[in-house]
């Protein structure tokens, strides 16, 4: 009987580290994006909380629980201490929220853009940005092959 050329395991060798780090890191952002937009969502339109107040909850909430799933499965990473961790990937979150504000602000205070809309293009570009910051900085191993 032939064997499956196609297989997950097949495949998952063919990634390198850093492709498959940011494969998952999407996964993990995605999931983030859905509690974020969720909260935002309910702060904003339900209990008319500031749209920058509630997009800051979101945010957070968001934040705390990328941060557990991107240790622990992202980049597997528990050998590190979590305190001065969690300080670290807060940090570089808080920079990309500060970021994620200014997009919105731009796109939906300067340019009439939906906010929500404003929101995903603040997210996917920020997106970039906290990848970055976290594979290189947040989460990294000297035995880590890091090269492109």
């Amino acid at each position: 009987m032939p064997q499956n050329r196609f297989s997950i395991s097949s495949v998952s060798s063919l990634l390198t580290p850093k492709l498959l780090a940011f494969i998952k890191f999407g996964i993990t952002g995605a999931c983030g994006l859905i509690i974020d937009f969720s909260l935002t969502w309910f702060f904003k339109d339900e209990l008319n909380f500031n749209k920058f107040l509630a997009n800051g909850i979101g945010f957070s909430v968001a934040v705390i629980c990328n941060y557990i799933i991107n240790r622990n499965w992202t980049f597997k990473d528990n050998k590190s201490k979590s305190g001065l961790q969690f300080t670290a990937f807060f940090t570089v979150s808080l920079i990309g929220l500060l970021l994620n504000s200014a997009i919105i602000f731009l796109l939906n205070n300067m340019f009439s853009v939906n906010f929500y809309v404003s929101k995903a293009a603040a997210i996917f570009i920020v997106f970039f940005w906290n990848f970055s910051a976290n594979y290189f900085f947040v989460f990294k191993a000297p035995d880590k092959e890091k090269s492109i």
